[in-house]
């Protein structure tokens, strides 16, 4: 089994303008079209059985639409296929009511972006809808490092990471981009040993470019080492599609030099773990 513990669908009706409007504002194109139908196909090319789909709510009006949706799709679930995270706003008003509600209607997850969201990610507002998503027993996954879509200064470092985790100790918090996307080197002296969970969304994506320059991404030598710096039993597969190919994306990793045992943890045992499969 493969899971994808970082991907992206739009609703079918705005898909089109959606990856229009990111692909001019981080320079980048898409590999899928961000439909479900569309990450359903990439899946069966690439063999992975479960994709964790990852909603971002932009402002806190959004959180209930989304969160409607996300307890619909789970209904739905039948342990193959697409299976959708939550979404959390810091400026949502009743933050527990709704996390308690997601939990009890079998999500599992919520995801963060504190560069969309316009708030650093030790601010108190995030550090309480961590703590409280933890009290659920949720997933919290959030964007860490730079954004590719967002000039600095990047809301959620390494730094601001340590500094959520002196004031709460969740048990489920991913760290998407390998702790920190191009502050891999910081990510991984600062946050190797603390518990998190780390994933592989876009690191080794070699189409990236800005301002028509490649993107530095990791090499599969300083890949292999971030992990075990990590531990493989924290990381997690990603591929953050349609950003990155997930058939692509899965060859890379496996050509990285990781041991059987740890491509196992990577692509399916720590998540399986995580999502309680």
């Amino acid at each position: 089994m493969r899971i994808d513990f970082h991907t992206h669908v739009f609703p079918d009706r705005i898909a089109a303008r959606a990856v229009e409007k990111l692909e001019a504002a981080g320079d980048i194109r898409a590999l899928s079209d961000g439909t479900a139908a569309g990450l359903a196909a990439s899946m069966a090319a690439a063999g992975i059985d479960i994709s964790v789909t990852l909603p971002v709510a932009t402002a806190g009006r959004q959180v209930i639409s989304i969160n409607d949706g996300a307890l619909e799709q789970v209904r739905t679930f039948s342990g193959r296929g697409l299976l959708p995270f939550g979404a959390m706003h810091p400026e949502f008003g009743d933050y527990r009511a709704e996390l308690k509600r997601l939990a009890r209607g079998g999500v599992r997850g919520i995801k963060l972006h504190p560069d969309y969201q316009g708030v650093f990610f030790d601010d108190p507002r995030i550090l309480r809808i961590v703590d409280a998503a933890n009290e659920q027993g949720l997933v919290v996954v959030t964007h860490a490092g730079a954004d590719i879509g967002f000039p600095p200064p990047a809301h959620c470092t390494p730094e601001r990471v340590l500094a959520l985790l002196r004031a709460v100790r969740p048990d489920k918090l991913v760290l998407a981009h390998m702790g920190g996307w191009q502050m891999w080197d910081e990510a991984g002296e600062a946050l190797a040993g603390t518990g998190v969970y780390v994933d592989t969304a876009f690191v080794l994506a070699p189409h990236a470019h800005r301002d028509g320059r490649p993107v530095d991404m990791l090499s599969p030598e300083r890949f292999t080492a971030l992990v075990r710096a990590f531990g493989a039993d924290r990381v997690l597969f990603g591929t953050d599609s349609p950003w990155s190919d997930q058939c692509g994306t899965v060859r890379r990793i496996e050509a990285c030099g990781l041991t059987e045992a740890e491509r196992r943890a990577v692509f399916q045992d720590n998540a399986a773990r995580l999502l309680g499969l």
